[in-house]
């Protein structure tokens, strides 16, 4: 769905408050109005009744979006990736159904958040399967405690879940794990044992050296040749969100840049990306 109008765009943590407090203060819409405004988007393609339906359904997405701070993306993101799904939901509506927009939105806002994190938080992308997915969003919310799983209860959720018992016992591993220092915080040299004493490094014969050595200017070279192949744009977008030192420019901050909508910097990022494999394919082989 592509209204030709401007939705609220979550920024910065200033920002970010003020669009919350927008939101926040939009009157929600009584069932009557909602069945009529939903009729004249249904039947007449009206814009004008579809922005109303979104606009008091935004506090819903911020509701929900909520719910997903402990996977440590940024919530203005989250925010307006819950936005595309109420969009899609309200492009899917029927009013005949008999239900109110909200518990039929709450599926797509959840289905759009979900997939961003899938695609953007590094532990989750072993979780390929739908029972595997369901199981990485309902893991936390399912423990009784913090400690860990018990036979009993990982039993109990993976029956629940329709998952194997040592894919509950993996992800709570996955979820909950710590990172173990390679070093010893130890002073005294001859006593202290760390794993970065049983490590070996397989790749230090020089041949393997200078071999890695030219691969890596192979694929610098070819990124840079790749990148030179986008518009000034595109490969704006690239670089600002992927290829600095620190973190990167978020969808809405380069919106703001461009006077464009998120969406739309997400669109041209997609399609960059694409044509970045494409070049680095020919450029660098495999």
């Amino acid at each position: 769905m592509n209204p030709a109008f401007a939705l609220p765009v979550p920024s910065g943590h200033s920002t970010l408050e003020q669009y919350i407090h927008t939101v926040n203060s939009i009157p929600l819409l009584s069932a009557e109005e909602e069945h009529d405004l939903a009729e004249r988007h249904a039947l007449y393609d009206d814009l004008e009744a579809a922005k109303k339906m979104i606009l008091s359904h935004l506090r819903v997405v911020v509701s929900i979006a909520r719910g997903y701070d402990g996977y440590g993306l940024n919530q203005a993101d989250l925010i307006q990736e819950g936005n595309i799904g109420l969009m899609k939901a309200v492009k899917r509506f029927e009013p005949s159904r008999g239900v109110r927009l909200f518990s039929f939105a709450v599926h797509w806002i959840k289905a759009e958040i979900h997939e961003f994190i899938l695609r953007n938080w590094r532990l989750v992308r072993v979780a390929t399967t739908k029972p595997q997915r369901k199981l990485f969003f309902n893991l936390r919310s399912m423990r009784k405690n913090m400690n860990a799983l018990s036979d009993i209860e990982a039993q109990q959720i993976a029956d629940d879940l329709g998952v194997k018992l040592s894919e509950v016992f993996e992800m709570e591993q996955r979820m909950t794990g710590k990172d173990v220092a390679l070093l010893s915080d130890s002073d005294d040299d001859e006593d202290s044992f760390a794993p970065i004493d049983w490590l070996t490094d397989h790749n230090s014969e020089p041949t393997q050296i200078l071999a890695q050595k030219a691969h890596h200017q192979l694929q610098t070279e070819g990124l840079q040749t790749a990148l030179a192949q986008l518009d000034d744009r595109s490969r704006h977008i690239v670089e600002s969100r992927w290829l600095q030192d620190d973190s990167g420019l978020t969808l809405h901050d380069l919106a703001s840049q461009y006077g464009v909508s998120a969406e739309r910097i997400r669109q041209i990022e997609a399609k960059a990306l694409q044509k970045l494999r494409g070049f680095l394919g020919e450029v660098v082989p495999a």
